[in-house]
């Protein structure tokens, strides 16, 4: 049996924008090929109640572009790479996501806008919460109001 390697330490490292955190996951390699982890708890903020991918996005094509009032994301590009744009009404930071032991966080009331696809990739993104269409603030001046009143009613 191929001996392993010791599994790489997990590392947080806190945005500019409010609760964003992007996430280096354990990874252990070997000959085998490698693997990362992501626990609940350790690693991901909240226990997923939906997970679902998005691929084949053209490179020119924007996805996302909302908030959630209470759902909280975890995402991950599984395969090649994406660019996550995350905003909280003030601060607005970029993300490359590109390798899957990199996960970027994104508390409920955090405006997310992914792009620049590469060909091939895809995004896992796991959440906090059911699908719920009333969830979603789609009107990014809304999403303003809602921010400068300290909520998201």
């Amino acid at each position: 049996m191929p001996a392993s390697s010791v599994p790489s330490a997990p590392r947080v490292i806190d945005s500019r924008v409010t609760g964003v955190r992007l996430h280096e996951l354990r990874e252990v390699k070997d000959a085998r090929g490698d693997l990362c982890v992501a626990e609940v708890g350790a690693d991901l903020p909240f226990a997923v109640r939906r997970s679902f991918l998005v691929y084949r996005v053209p490179s020119a094509e924007l996805r996302g572009a909302h908030a959630h009032r209470r759902c909280g994301q975890f995402l991950q590009a599984v395969a090649g790479s994406v660019h996550v744009i995350a905003d909280d009404g003030r601060q607005r930071e970029e993300f490359c996501l590109d390798r899957p032991s990199l996960g970027l966080y994104l508390p409920p009331m955090t405006w997310g806008i992914q792009h620049r696809y590469t060909q091939g990739a895809v995004l896992l993104v796991l959440a906090s919460d059911p699908y719920d269409p009333a969830d979603y603030i789609r009107d990014y001046d809304e999403f303003l109001a809602l921010r400068r009143a300290g909520g998201a009613a």
